[in-house]
């Protein structure tokens, strides 16, 4: 597996940050992030806390070396270094400490892709295991038959489950232990649900016909709060995308004309620039906003 901004595969940085003495300070800092411990497990990257730390720490200090000496170089050709060795020292510690941040968070997104993934296919997961179990096949064939069945890491999840199944691990133990180690909340939920209605005997179909129902219900809501949101946010694109940069510049002429002040071509590339990066953050604003379900019953 490679991070973004680890220079080095995550074995070999390690290494190197055994040999540089920074599991000391990982431990020391250890405290600061209480979250990580659970994010390494729910992104199933298999390193504990104290050693991810340490790799964290690697690559901020490997990044400010590296940094340093680069832009060093770039001032030694250009200018004197006395004019520029705060500019270097502060530019190379910022980006490290932003490598090391985003080293840090690296686990949380690969969690929050996760979850997307899983909640994209899961509620087309369980109705299609809802039809295999009212039609006769047992639960653990239903699960062989989602895990070929191309629902991405839904089927990943459940040949998970068939694998400690078919291995002899009990089936509410697998369903339990791979509910516990996934991020998705609704997945989760689902699995410990069936666990329960195995190990009290209940009726899977009826189960499983009610988590569907649940969870269409649940989905219908995300819809309905999604779409409250969509007014305010095209409020807020139209005043700071259209009227505001509009209706300024036309002021800003007008008032130019009667007091003499000359508006700089700079100005309106500003404004331009302005207007772009406010639209590219305003369509990933609400692309985060959206349910993570592709098609919705």
């Amino acid at each position: 597996m490679r991070i973004p901004f680890v220079p080095f595969p995550l074995e070999k940085t390690l290494k190197f940050s055994k040999k540089l003495r920074l599991l000391g300070i990982a431990i020391r800092i250890k405290r600061f992030f209480p979250f990580l411990h659970s994010s390494l497990f729910e992104a199933r990257i298999e390193f504990d806390e104290v050693e991810y730390l340490s790799i964290a720490l690697f690559t901020s200090l490997f990044w400010f070396l590296f940094l340093s000496s680069i832009f060093g170089l770039i001032a030694l050709i250009i200018l004197p270094p006395r004019n520029f060795i705060f500019i270097i020292f502060l530019s190379s510690l910022s980006i490290s400490f932003l490598s090391f941040i985003y080293v840090i968070l690296y686990p949380r997104l690969i969690s929050i892709r996760r979850i997307k993934d899983l909640e994209r296919n899961l509620l087309f997961a369980l109705r299609h295991l809802l039809i295999q179990v009212r039609s006769g096949v047992s639960l653990f064939d239903g699960m062989v038959s989602i895990s070929r069945a191309g629902y991405g890491l839904v089927s990943e999840e459940f040949n998970e489950c068939v694998r400690k199944i078919s291995t002899g691990t009990p089936d509410v133990e697998a369903l339990e232990e791979v509910g516990r180690r996934n991020p998705s909340l609704y997945f989760r939920r689902s699995l410990w649900q069936i666990a329960n209605a195995i190990r009290t005997g209940a009726d899977i179909a009826d189960t499983l016909e009610n988590i569907v129902r649940n969870l269409a219900e649940e989905q219908r809501v995300m819809i309905r709060r999604y779409g409250s949101q969509l007014n305010p946010l095209a409020f807020l694109y139209m005043m700071f995308g259209v009227i505001i940069p509009s209706l300024g510049i036309t002021l800003m002429i007008i008032l130019s004309s009667f007091s003499g002040f000359v508006i700089q071509q700079i100005f309106f590339w500003f404004i331009l620039i302005f207007i772009i990066i406010f639209k590219f953050n305003f369509l990933g604003l609400v692309k985060s906003r959206r349910p993570s379900v592709e098609i919705y019953v």
